[in-house]
């Protein structure tokens, strides 16, 4: 491991920038320690030596209205399109930047490569319009969000800004129970840190690991901080463990495995973990067979499923319950951004169950093969049995290629060996889809033993309609002729309501 200086050494000898109303001499120590919530406060960090960067933006950043303009070293995420003729993958460069404030700031991005004609940021949710002035525009932030500029349609060349609060709650480097990480990169024997129960892993702004976090067989055990985790595969694997908690890093381009993965673990929750992807099956997070998972707040942009939820894989065994995904932005450059139920155990069948999806901005999804589209798709392979799914407030923007939901009962030979039981007891409430490059959602029973049941969709709106049974249609129609999906009749007990109807029906 790396040695590092004191915490206040190195952020200094690493040239980390804070800036308050009033105060440039305020150093990022001092920061963290000024409780002062009333404060405008900005810190900014250097690239460390040796990470590479990317050269289509400049970017500025300021304490509004009238601060000092700090200038943000940019680093370089990968992201891959799959050739649909060839099924290659072509990697390509993006960029970021983070940094941590309270209070407004504002942003000025000028895009380097000129000939700027319009400019989106984006979640379209969050209602940013940038004032464009060339090839540089400026917008402002009231609160830390992670958000997308996107110049002239741009998907690959585009700038990800990825922001937090001020750490006020940095622990002190020499507590024996943390194992810390200052600014500039350090490397770690065999490229796998082991946590043990009861420490924790922090990551100070401006430090880059380059080495898998790997919580085994440990409780009471996390990862935190602002810094970056750069892996040779999975950024954070937790396995056989209970009560893991990770916040605020940023998993940039593994090599090999996902962002994350969470096998047979219990009490997991992560909050605000950001992650790109650019290899083959390069997923995001992905959940087997474990228990009381959250994610929350979390990024994630991924050359395979952005988040999936299984149960039994290779040497996780169980069922999977109690899992909430919310308040997340999600991009699937390949395959899904949610994906739910593919894997489990034809021997030993398995439940997933309980599964909690709400407010979720879903950025994109290109997927060519029909098997594996779907921004939320619920595919019960290998004996599992998917019940109780919540899913609720989703915007879905327009899309490159792929279904708004896909839910199949399959047998799929790739990777199952059993046809899943079924899927019952779906609820799925304010899902928008605002484009018009969505194929037919396809709702697809295997047989009668193996089907779908009471999948219930309340204010479904597609480009501004609402879709309902009750709406006005010819009588033969069914509802989903209106929007050109499909149910086959392994599909029982399918409803589209209006709000006012599942309220009238919830008081009856």
């Amino acid at each position: 491991m790396t040695p590092s200086l004191s915490r206040r050494g190195a952020l200094q000898a690493a040239g980390a920038t804070v800036l308050a109303a009033g105060l440039t001499n305020l150093t990022a120590t001092a920061a963290r320690a000024d409780d002062d919530s009333s404060k405008p406060t900005l810190v900014t960090y250097p690239l460390p030596s040796g990470m590479p960067t990317n050269t289509s933006f400049k970017v500025r950043v300021r304490t509004a209205p009238d601060g000092d303009w700090q200038t943000l070293d940019i680093y370089r995420p990968q992201l891959e399109e799959i050739n649909a003729t060839t099924g290659s993958g072509k990697v390509y460069n993006s960029s970021m930047v983070y940094f941590d404030f309270r209070g407004d700031i504002e942003l000025e991005v000028t895009y380097l490569k000129g000939g700027t004609t319009k400019a989106r940021v984006r979640p379209d949710s969050y209602g940013l319009t940038p004032e464009l002035l060339g090839d540089t525009l400026r917008f402002t932030l009231d609160e830390p969000k992670d958000v997308v500029v996107q110049i002239n349609d741009e998907i690959f060349d585009c700038l990800h800004i990825i922001t937090n609060r001020v750490d006020n709650k940095a622990p002190a480097e020499d507590d024996p129970d943390v194992i810390y990480f200052g600014p500039g990169v350090h490397t770690v024997t065999g490229n796998v840190l082991n946590v043990p129960s009861g420490k924790t892993v922090y990551l100070a702004g401006g430090a880059v690991l380059t080495a898998q976090v790997y919580f085994k067989d440990v409780e009471k055990a996390e990862i935190r901080g602002h810094g970056v985790i750069a892996s040779p595969s999975n950024g954070i694997l937790v396995e056989g463990s209970r009560n893991i908690s990770a916040e605020g890093v940023i998993v940039l381009n593994p090599r090999g495995g996902y962002v994350s993965t969470i096998g047979q673990s219990e009490k997991v929750h992560y909050q605000k973990v950001r992650g790109f992807s650019s290899r083959g099956n390069g997923d995001g997070i992905d959940i087997f067979s474990s228990q009381g998972v959250t994610l929350d707040g979390c990024f994630l942009r991924n050359s395979d499923d952005c988040i999936a939820v299984y149960a039994h894989r290779w040497d996780y065994y169980g069922d999977t319950k109690n899992i909430t995904i919310k308040n997340c932005t999600l991009w699937a450059d390949v395959a899904h951004p949610i994906n739910v139920g593919t894997h489990g155990n034809t021997d030993a069948p398995e439940t997933i169950e309980n599964l909690v999806i709400r407010n979720i901005d879903i950025l994109d999804h290109r997927e060519p093969q029909m098997n594996y589209q779907g921004c939320i798709a619920l595919n019960v392979g290998d004996s599992n049995l998917l019940k109780t799914v919540r899913i609720e407030d989703v915007r879905i923007e327009d899309f490159r290629w792929g279904q708004v939901i896909y839910m199949k009962v399959m047998y799929n030979t790739k990777y199952n060996t059993s046809v899943g039981r079924g899927i019952q007891d779906v609820y799925v409430k304010n899902l928008s889809y605002t484009g018009t490059h969505a194929n037919p959602s396809l709702f697809l029973g295997y047989d009668a033993d193996h089907a779908i049941d009471n999948v219930t969709f309340e204010n479904l709106v597609i480009n501004g309609t609402v879709i309902a049974d009750s709406m006005k249609k010819p009588k033969w129609y069914y509802t989903t002729d209106a929007i050109q999906w499909y149910y086959n009749e392994h599909v029982t007990n399918l409803k589209f309501l209006t709000t006012a109807e599942a309220e009238a029906a919830a008081a009856s």
